[in-house]
């Protein structure tokens, strides 16, 4: 094809619509023109060649447009199928509501039981007593190092030598020494739960305003906190055994002291028999 008739059949192609539209007004417009005219039937054709063109385009690219829209309607009828399953189903807005709600009434109950943890329990009236159960109430760790200076005021130093016997005096340091462990886990403990509040507050705020979907990942946090409470209540189980055995320990020390003071006392007795 010589390439005049390609451009002037791109030129007819890419203007198809319009010179459509112009020989539709013109063979309304116009004068019936006789058969003799030279230019009647190559307008036919072209009329004839540009409605099959037009009517070839319409049903090609309207069967696919067909075909699209009914693919683009069952992918959208997918995703509301997907959309109504988590919505009422899986994550149902009143079920969350109502577990939002539960939060709030558990967020309630723990500022409850931190205003009790917080009354005060004071009950020394003395000044060295009184100091002493300030720092044992504290629930500040930094004044753990102060427990033992504040311990021997109220409670007296370990004696000399010369005032007990190498035994009583070992009784008395390990009672003591156990004592004042106890007393300055108890200080710690109590800062750890004052910890452990807070995070639960800040647990239980933040399920309050959790998406579904993040939800777990607040409620794996909280187990990981559960764990670790429970092992601080191990400690403190422990501290509490430590106590029990060396209270039992003293009852033992007592009972033995006992008995070989018995056996000094019998032995003086003898020896004064034997002398009268």
């Amino acid at each position: 094809m010589p390439k005049a008739l390609q451009n002037v059949s791109g030129w007819m192609w890419r203007h198809r619509l319009k010179i459509i539209a112009l020989v539709l007004v013109l063979s309304i417009l116009a004068p019936k023109p006789a058969p003799a005219q030279i230019f009647s039937p190559v307008v036919a054709i072209i009329v004839s060649a540009l409605t099959s063109i037009n009517q070839a385009l319409t049903s090609v690219i309207g069967g696919a447009l067909n075909i699209m829209n009914q693919t683009l309607g069952a992918i959208q009828g997918l995703f509301q199928a997907v959309q109504d399953l988590f919505q009422k189903v899986v994550y149902p807005q009143a079920l969350i509501d109502r577990a939002r709600g539960l939060v709030g009434q558990v967020m309630g109950m723990y500022n409850q039981i931190r205003a009790i943890s917080q009354v005060a329990v004071h009950s020394a009236t003395l000044a060295n007593p009184k100091r002493l159960e300030q720092t044992l109430l504290s629930r500040d760790p930094l004044s753990i190092g102060s427990v033992s200076s504040q311990f021997q005021t109220v409670y007296q130093p370990l004696p000399p030598a010369t005032d007990a016997s190498p035994e009583l005096r070992d009784v008395i340091d390990m009672t003591d020494a156990a004592s004042q462990a106890a007393m300055k886990r108890a200080i710690a403990i109590d800062a750890i739960a004052d910890q452990e509040l807070q995070a639960a507050d800040r647990l239980m705020t933040e399920l309050q305003v959790a998406a579904p979907g993040t939800a777990p990942m607040i409620e794996a946090q909280a187990s990981a906190w559960l764990v670790r409470s429970h092992a601080y209540t191990q400690t403190a189980l422990a501290e509490s055994m430590r106590l029990r055995a060396i209270d039992l320990a003293n009852v033992g020390a007592e009972m033995k002291s006992n008995a070989k003071h018995g056996v000094i006392t019998r032995q003086q007795l003898e020896m004064m028999m034997e002398r009268r």
